[in-house]
């Protein structure tokens, strides 16, 4: 599983494959609005064949690909900053990624998500990267922590618009080997008025390992409260 994640990275013509390979720098990189959640020559044959059965139920509408960049686009930050921030706050930095996007094509996540917002689902397929170890050959906790609070979050938001973590619990059953694909599969439970709820469990491509199990709530934000004055949900 390593060597053919290696061998792919030469493909790509990684840096980590690449002695003496400058990394751009992250104060001077030239941010596109490129849409991540789209194939590209990292993704193995098991992301790209799920992507391709999702996008065939996307054409009876009943599901829907979800684009995913980098970046929020400037008019986005002005109406969150607009609704939620005290003008007392920070602008945040200009060159400021989304983290799961912030790692080169390869490296770390892979990932394309799908909703269906009649069945109140989100599903995300996962392929980790070599810069996501903990145990050796393994995936860290972290990042599948990381992951299931993107995928139940937009479930979240698909439901209640804007909301913030307000509790992610998770079970770890068995660990994911690097360079695989997952499969976190995410369910809206209910809403009860400013709470969401939301439970998943990631599984492997086959549906054989259960890798985890986790619930979330979330809290819609309030415009009237900004997240200044507000300390705690």
């Amino acid at each position: 599983m390593l060597r053919t994640c290696a061998k792919r990275l030469r493909t790509l013509g990684s840096p980590l494959c690449q002695p003496g390979a400058q990394r751009r720098s992250f104060s001077s990189e030239k941010f596109i609005h490129k849409d991540y959640a789209l194939p590209n020559p990292s993704w193995s044959k098991d992301l790209r064949l799920l992507f391709d059965q999702f996008m065939k139920k996307c054409e009876d509408g009943s599901w829907k690909r979800l684009p995913s960049y980098r970046q929020n686009f400037p008019e986005k930050i002005q109406e969150f900053q607009t609704l939620y921030l005290d003008s007392s706050l920070p602008k945040g930095e200009q060159h400021a990624q989304q983290f799961p996007r912030s790692l080169d094509v390869g490296l770390g996540f892979e990932y394309v998500m799908f909703c269906n917002d009649v069945e109140r689902r989100v599903l995300c397929f996962l392929q980790v990267g070599p810069h996501l170890q903990g145990t050796p050959g393994f995936v860290h906790g972290g990042a599948i922590a990381t992951m299931i609070d993107s995928t139940t979050g937009m479930c979240a938001f698909r439901a209640g618009g804007i909301v913030m973590t307000a509790n992610l619990n998770i079970n770890f059953k068995s660990p994911i080997p690097l360079c695989s694909v997952v499969v976190i599969d995410s369910q809206l439970d209910k809403v009860e008025g400013r709470k969401v709820f939301v439970s998943c469990n990631v599984r492997s491509v086959d549906k054989k390992t259960l890798h985890s199990e986790a619930t979330g709530l979330f809290i819609k934000l309030d415009p009237d409260k900004s997240l200044k004055k507000k300390r705690s949900l």
